[in-house]
């Protein structure tokens, strides 16, 4: 483990249906109960019936592919799986959303790190220093941080200790996601049509950065994280003018089309769901004749 760890820059290009990727993108952990653990569920894999997907097979075509090329029993990929929104709701009492219906579109970057992990406060610090210098409007979720964030960050922002995320990544004066990248934080991003500036942490946040950044092409890695950089990183980031970041919006806008063609009658989703329905029916029946 550790030598893989040591080999970061190390090109693994030999892995069905994943692109070709350094060492250092993929989930790594130092702990080796958890590293037994994630062994232990992989060799579940092979006494499956069928496996679902939370993901959007157009998005992740090479990779479930593979997967269906490996295994005799049913792939099923029926993603994004995230409630659609109504319209027109009323946002009383929700302050966040108020204060965005305020906002000018696409001017306001969501920040979150979600809610299992936190930056370090040193780096929250960069974060409020960086936003602040930036100029950028912002939203912050930051937990039990937000009192101290709230002193730091500047007037330009709003930050909160909870958010619906969904709602604000729909709404139209958000024009950007600061993520942790855990996957429905990436797929409620995608399914809104924002661009990401990913920082991810630990596990799967790392591939799913990459997916984002490098595959997808549709947000920027936070890799220097001094107060000045990130303000050098999110002006460009959310300047409409940045030919860079116009691209990343383009094809930000394609990927939602792409999800929410998949939901639709004759969509992939649409299919597989009714597919994996059909199949569960099948073994059903099966089960009952086998009970007579």
């Amino acid at each position: 483990m550790n030598a893989c760890i040591e080999n970061r820059e190390e090109c693994v290009d030999h892995i069905p249906g994943i692109p070709s990727a350094l060492v250092a993108d993929f989930p790594k952990s130092r702990s080796e109960q958890v590293l037994q653990r994630i062994q232990e569920m992989l060799t579940w894999v092979t006494k499956a019936q069928c496996i679902l997907f939370p993901s959007v097979y157009e998005l992740e075509r090479q990779a479930i592919d593979a997967l269906k090329a490996e295994f005799s029993f049913p792939i099923y990929s029926i993603g994004p799986a995230i409630p659609c929104l109504k319209r027109g709701r009323a946002n009383a009492g929700m302050d966040y959303m108020q204060w965005l219906d305020k906002q000018p579109g696409d001017s306001v970057l969501y920040v979150s790190h979600g809610s299992f992990l936190s930056a370090s406060g040193e780096e929250m610090d960069e974060l409020a220093a960086g936003l602040r210098e930036s100029q950028v409007r912002f939203l912050w979720v930051a937990r039990e941080e937000s009192p101290r964030v709230k002193e730091s960050s500047g007037e330009l922002g709003m930050v909160v200790p909870w958010c619906d995320q969904l709602k604000v990544l729909s709404h139209t004066s958000v024009g950007g996601f600061w993520t942790h990248c855990g996957w429905n934080s990436i797929k409620e991003g995608i399914s809104s049509g924002v661009p990401f500036l990913t920082f991810p942490f630990v596990m799967d946040q790392i591939p799913n950065s990459k997916l984002v950044v490098e595959d997808c092409k549709i947000g920027w890695r936070v890799r220097d994280k001094t107060r000045q950089s990130i303000a050098d990183l999110v002006c460009r980031f959310m300047d409409p003018q940045n030919v860079e970041s116009k691209e990343m919006r383009r094809r930000a806008k394609q990927l939602q089309e792409i999800c929410q063609i998949s939901g639709r009658e004759g969509g992939s989703s649409e299919t597989n769901t009714n597919a994996f329905i059909d199949h569960i029916f099948k073994i059903s029946q099966q089960g009952c004749r086998i009970g007579l």
